[in-house]
């Protein structure tokens, strides 16, 4: 669906993502399954999920098999992309990932 590339991720960056996609598709999830990270507990994410009515659906703390799929495609991503490219900037990371 996305990959929005940065060194740290906030709840904005997160709606910004989350509008998009709502924009290019013309809906939006009525859940979303998230870890407990800062990105996902602000409250800018907060509104923007109050006003979409959909439901944020928290892993527990320390749960990983919570959020299996998830969890299994970070570690696919690490080990064929991001562990075997070079990046010179934020900028060609993007262009290279979404190739």
């Amino acid at each position: 669906m996305a990959i929005q590339v940065r060194q740290s991720l906030k709840g904005e960056d997160v709606v910004a993502v989350m509008s998009r996609l709502q924009q290019t598709l013309g809906v939006v999830p009525e859940r979303i399954q998230v870890d407990n990270g800062s990105e996902f507990i602000s409250k800018a994410l907060d509104k923007w999920v109050y006003e979409q009515r959909v439901t944020l659906d928290f892993s527990r703390p320390g749960k990983p098999t919570d959020n299996p799929y998830i969890e299994s495609f970070n570690g696919s991503f690490r080990g064929e992309c991001l562990n075997v490219h070079w990046f010179l900037s934020l900028v060609d990371a993007q262009e290279k990932i979404e190739q």
